[in-house]
C-alpha cells in the first residue's frame, strides 16, 4: 500500500511541474498567444487479473478422506504501466515577441540605441533622439521623442533636445529667450552685474560699457580728457586761454580774467576774476590784474590797493628807486625830483647857499662844528651833521656804548659784553671770546683778548678763558697747579683733611689711605693679621718658637730662651 501511495505522490508532483511550465506566461498579456496540444503521460493503472483458485469440497472419495479438489477462475487487482493521452493549453509569445521571465518582450531586429522596443521592429525613442533605431540626435530645431516637437527658442538660443527648454545665449532671458537682460545685468543667464558708472549702459551680451556723453574708460569711470567732450569724447573743446569745457556739453568755463563763449575776451578794465565778476579796488590810477585782481600801481604808489605813497627815500614804479636827494631834501615819490630844504640848491640839493664853513642869512657866521668829524653844517641854522661814529652838538663825541654808524643809531651786533667800533660796527670782543659777533668762547688752552694768550696750568688744570686763572684738578694747588696737596690734605683746592691713622698718608686726588707697613683697612687702623707683615701686609713670616712676628719689620717675637732673626728663632 505504501508503495502505491508514493507512486501517486510522484505522479502529482510531475503534473504540477508540467502545469507550471505550461502556464508560466500571463494569459492576459496581449502579447501571449495560446493553443491546445496533446501529450502522453505514463501512468500506473489497476485491472482484474484472473488466476486459478484451488479449493476443497466434501465428497465421497474415501481415498482422499472425503475431500475433493476443485478449480475455479478468480480475479485480483493488479497494476500495470500504460500511456494516457492528455491535453493542455500551451501559452507562447506571439510572433515577433520573445519570452523573458513571465512576459513576452517585443523583438526589434536593430537595437534601439536611445529608446526601447515597444513592438516588433518598432522603437520608441527617448526625448532628443530619432530614427528607426533611435540613434540620431535631434537637430537644433526639434526636440522630444522622435524629435517630433519644434523648438520655440529665439535669439540664437539652443533648445534642450530632451525637454525643449531654451538655453539662452548670453544677454537674453525668458521662456523663449525673447527678452534682453534687465538694465544693469548682462551675460549668461543675465547673472552678471554691469560695472559701468555715470549712467552708462552695458552691452547685454558682453557687459561692455557704452558711456554716456562726457565719460570714457573701460567702466566709464573717467571724465573726457581735457580738450574733448561729448559722446565718446570725440568733440574738441573750442575754449581758449586756458578755458575748460564741460565734459558733457562742451560749454566753456573761463579762467579768471577771461570771458565770452570761448574765453577769447579779456576782462574789461576795472574788473577781474571768474567771469570778470569782481570790481578792481585799486586807487591812484592803479590797474588790477584781470586774473588775480592784484593791483598794479602807477609810479609813486604801493600797497594792496595802491593807497600808499612810496616810503620816504624811494620813488617810481613799485618804489624800486632810491632817492638821491641830499642835505635833508625830500624827493617826489612819483619821479624822484628833489625838494630842497632852505639853504640848499642843485638837482640833488647838494650845493650850499653859503660858502663852506659859513652859515646864516647873510652867510657871515662861521660854523662851530669839529671839522674833522663833521660832514657839513646847515647853511641857515649852522647845525652840525656828524660823520659816522660821532655825535654831540659839535660832532666832538664818540657814539655811546652799544651803538655805531651815522647818527650813532645802529645797535652793535656784538655779544658777551663786547664793544663795537663806533664807525664800522666791528666787534671788539671782551677777553675770553672771539668771532665776528664774539659768540665763540676761547678754545681750551687759550685765554684773554682775542684768545691770544696760552694757558700755563699744569697737571691737567684748566684756565679761565677770560684772565687765564688756573682751576686745579683734585690733589693740586698753586698758581699753575704745580704744587701737590700738603701732607694731611686732599681733594679740590686741597680743602679736605685726610682721615688715615698710624702714620699713613692719603692720596691727594681722592683721599685714599696709603697704609704704612704693618697696617691695613680703609683708614689704616687695623694691624696686619698674625703671620703677615710689611706693606699692605703682603709678606708672610714663618717663625718657630715665637709668638708671631713684628707686623712692621717681620722680626720674630721669640719665646723666652730663644733668639732669632726675621725668619727663625734659635736657641
Amino acid at each position: 500500500v505504501a508503495h502505491v501511495v508514493f507512486q501517486w505522490i510522484l505522479r502529482g508532483l510531475f503534473l504540477t511541474f508540467l502545469l507550471k511550465t505550461t502556464l508560466s506566461l500571463n494569459p492576459d498579456d496581449p502579447n501571449v498567444c495560446s493553443h491546445w496540444e496533446s501529450y502522453a503521460v505514463t501512468v500506473q493503472e489497476s485491472y482484474a487479473h484472473p488466476f486459478d483458485q484451488i479449493y476443497y469440497t466434501r465428497c465421497t472419495d474415501i481415498l482422499n478422506w472425503f475431500k475433493c479438489t476443485r478449480h475455479r477462475i478468480s480475479y485480483k487487482t493488479a497494476y500495470r504501466r500504460g500511456l494516457r493521452t492528455m491535453y493542455r493549453r500551451r501559452s507562447q509569445c506571439c510572433p515577433g515577441y520573445y519570452e523573458s521571465g513571465d512576459y513576452c518582450i517585443p523583438l526589434c531586429t536593430e537595437e534601439c540605441v536611445h529608446g526601447r522596443c515597444v513592438s516588433p521592429d518598432t522603437c520608441h525613442c527617448e526625448p532628443g533622439w530619432g530614427g528607426t533605431d533611435c540613434s540620431s540626435g535631434c537637430d537644433s530645431e526639434h526636440w522630444g521623442p522622435h524629435c517630433s516637437n519644434r523648438c520655440q527658442c529665439q535669439n540664437e538660443a539652443l533648445c534642450n533636445p530632451i525637454t525643449g527648454a531654451c538655453v539662452c545665449a548670453d544677454g537674453f532671458r525668458g521662456w523663449r529667450c525673447e527678452e534682453l537682460c534687465e538694465p544693469g545685468t548682462y551675460g549668461k543667464g543675465c547673472h552678471f552685474q554691469c560695472q559701468c558708472h555715470h549712467g552708462a549702459t552695458c552691452d547685454h551680451q558682453t557687459g561692455e560699457c557704452h558711456c554716456a556723453p562726457g565719460y570714457t574708460g573701460v567702466f566709464c569711470e573717467e571724465l573726457c580728457p581735457p580738450g574733448s567732450h561729448g559722446a565718446q569724447c570725440e568733440l574738441r573743446c573750442p575754449c581758449q586761454n586756458g578755458g575748460v569745457c564741460h565734459h558733457i556739453t562742451g560749454e566753456c568755463s573761463c579762467p579768471a580774467g577771461w570771458m565770452g563763449l570761448v574765453c577769447a575776451q579779456p576782462c574789461p578794465p576795472g574788473t577781474f576774476g571768474i567771469n570778470c565778476s569782481q570790481d578792481c579796488p585799486c586807487h591812484n590810477g592803479g590797474h588790477c590784474d584781470p586774473v588775480t585782481g592784484r593791483c598794479l600801481c602807477t609810479a609813486g604808489y604801493i600797497g594792496d590797493r595802491c593807497q600808499e605813497e612810496c616810503p620816504i627815500g624811494t620813488y617810481g614804479f613799485q618804489c624800486a628807486h632810491t632817492c638821491d636827494c641830499q642835505n635833508g631834501a625830500k624827493c617826489y615819490h612819483v619821479n624822484g625830483a628833489c625838494l630842497c630844504e632852505p639853504g640848499f640848491k642843485g638837482i640833488h640839493c647838494q650845493e650850499r647857499m653859503c660858502p663852506e664853513g659859513f652859515y646864516g642869512l647873510k652867510c657871515n657866521k662861521r660854523c662851530p662844528c669839529n671839522i674833522t668829524n663833521t660832514l657839513s653844517c646847515h647853511p641857515l641854522s649852522g647845525e652840525c651833521s656828524c660823520k659816522a661814529g660821532w655825535a654831540g652838538l659839535y660832532c666832538n663825541e664818540t657814539c655811546p656804548v652799544g651803538y655805531y654808524g651815522e647818527g650813532c643809531q645802529v645797535p652793535c651786533p656784538c655779544h658777551n659784553g663786547a664793544d663795537c667800533d663806533s664807525i664800522t660796527g666791528s666787534c671788539i670782543c671782551a677777553p675770553g671770546f672771539m668771532g665776528d659777533d664774539c659768540t665763540i668762547p676761547c678754545m681750551a688752552g687759550t685765554y684773554g683778548t682775542n684768545c691770544s694768550s696760552l694757558c700755563n696750568c699744569k697737571n691737567d688744570g684748566t684756565c679761565s678763558p677770560v684772565d687765564g686763572l688756573c682751576y686745579c684738578k683734585e690733589g693740586w694747588q698753586g698758581v699753575d697747579c704745580s704744587i701737590p696737596c700738603s701732607s694731611g690734605s686732599w681733594g679740590l683746592n686741597c680743602n679736605q683733611t685726610c682721615s688715615c691713622s698710624n702714620g699713613a698718608s692719603c692720596r691727594p686726588a681722592d683721599g685714599f689711605c696709603l697704609c704704612s707697613p704693618g697696617w691695613q683697612g680703609d683708614f689704616c687702623d687695623q694691624p696686619c693679621p698674625d703671620g703677615t707683615y710689611g706693606l699692605n701686609c703682603s709678606e708672610r713670616c714663618d717663625c718657630n718658637h715665637a709668638d708671631g712676628c713684628d707686623p712692621v719689620t717681620g722680626y720674630c717675637c721669640c719665646l723666652a730662651g730663644w733668639t732669632g732673626t726675621v725668619s727663625n728663632c734659635l736657641c
